[in-house]
């Protein structure tokens, strides 16, 4: 490639940027590519700790924060229609080869939409899963607007082609997150504990995200949750939810742990920390898909509560995990019970997802093919 390909990733979450992460600094450092990060979405939310400036941290010199297409309304539809009216000036602006997004979330179904009306060439990473809630839906959305498929595994991969993608244009790397989490479990818990100033020498990680299908529960089901944290008499590092509808009912909630002397609450905190705190922990509990990956490959004994991650493939094979209702007695018995270790990397990668990332997009020919979409009917 003689000319440099314009590569734009679209990042919204403080959890979609520590997965491709990874992926971003490859590209940075090839000079047959020019990458630029789009910055959007929850990123700009001051209640969710600002987590634009963990990307501008990142150090690549394309780092686009677009306070425009922020919104702190509480529809879904009316955030997602803001980003794609930045985001089209932006794409129509820098003119990129290539949009890339991750996951199932409002925000890569906005850049997803964009790309596919300005016929622009879209990546999708970790397309093919089952996640629940509207999530799985907007995921395979984004799978029928995408042109390239960058997939964590093998059931990844079928899930797509069931879909009717074309097997050539589906390519299985791994989950990009993996690459990060060698390191942060080697890396020593101490200068976590000291930044983030938690006084605990045995701990817990508590997540909870609210259910959009399921937003007249979500009261009742922070309560309980909550509840079960007090009831437990364990220590707890507890992560603000996403922004998704229903996050304000779970934040009241927490205030009732608030000045707790068992308790540290936070809004965010960098990727690579998170990793290495969960990687120490004595349990995780909540409905974050932390619980079921990044706790599963550090075997992490993980509660997962609730429907959020009903479906997702090998949920049952999960040594470290064990599913309850929104029970407080079935939580507190999980959190209880739960102490064997079983470590399982393997339904997710090698940690070796940038490289095969950027094997695949370095081919000519990955660029030679249309961005028309057809549709593969199996015979």
């Amino acid at each position: 490639m003689t000319t440099p390909k314009r590569i734009v990733f679209l990042t919204g979450t403080r959890a979609d940027f520590g997965k491709v992460r990874s992926l971003m600094l490859a590209l940075e450092a090839d000079p047959n590519f020019e990458l630029f990060v789009y910055v959007t979405g929850m990123h700009l939310s001051e209640i969710h700790g600002s987590t634009y400036k963990e990307v501008e941290r990142l150090g690549v010199k394309n780092v686009y924060v677009d306070v425009s297409s922020h919104s702190d309304s509480p529809t879904m539809s009316l955030r997602l229609g803001r980003i794609v009216d930045s985001f089209t000036r932006y794409v129509n602006w820098i003119k990129p080869d290539m949009v890339v997004v991750h996951g199932d979330r409002l925000e890569p179904m906005a850049g997803a939409l964009v790309a596919a009306l300005s016929n622009v060439r879209l990546a999708h990473i970790e397309g093919g899963e089952i996640t629940g809630t509207i999530d799985e839906a907007l995921r395979h959305s984004i799978t029928k607007l995408a042109n390239e498929h960058f997939v964590a595994n093998e059931e990844a991969r079928d899930c797509l082609l069931s879909l009717g993608e074309d097997p050539s244009r589906v390519f299985v790397i791994g989950s990009p997150d993996m690459d990060a989490m060698a390191s942060a479990a080697d890396a020593p818990l101490a200068p976590v504990m000291s930044h983030y100033q938690i006084p605990f020498d045995v701990y817990g990680v508590a997540l909870l995200h609210p259910v959009t299908s399921e937003f007249d529960e979500t009261p009742e089901q922070a309560r309980i949750f909550v509840d079960a944290l007090l009831a437990s008499e364990k220590n707890w590092v507890v992560i603000y939810p996403n922004n998704d509808h229903g996050h304000e009912f779970i934040l009241q909630e927490y205030k009732r742990l608030q000045n707790h002397p068992r308790f540290r609450l936070f809004p965010s905190m960098r990727f690579e920390s998170f990793l290495t705190l969960i990687a120490h922990a004595e349990v995780m509990a909540g409905n974050s898909s932390a619980g079921v990956r990044e706790a599963c490959v550090y075997g992490l004994p993980s509660v997962d509560i609730g429907s959020r991650q009903h479906g997702r493939y090998q949920l049952e094979a999960l040594k470290n995990l064990v599913h309850v209702p929104f029970e407080k007695d079935a939580i507190l018995k999980a959190m209880t019970d739960l102490t064997d270790r079983h470590y399982d990397a393997a339904p997710w990668g090698d940690g070796r997802s940038d490289e095969r990332f950027m094997d695949v997009i370095t081919k000519a020919q990955f660029w030679e093919t249309s961005t028309q979409k057809r549709l593969k009917v199996s015979q």
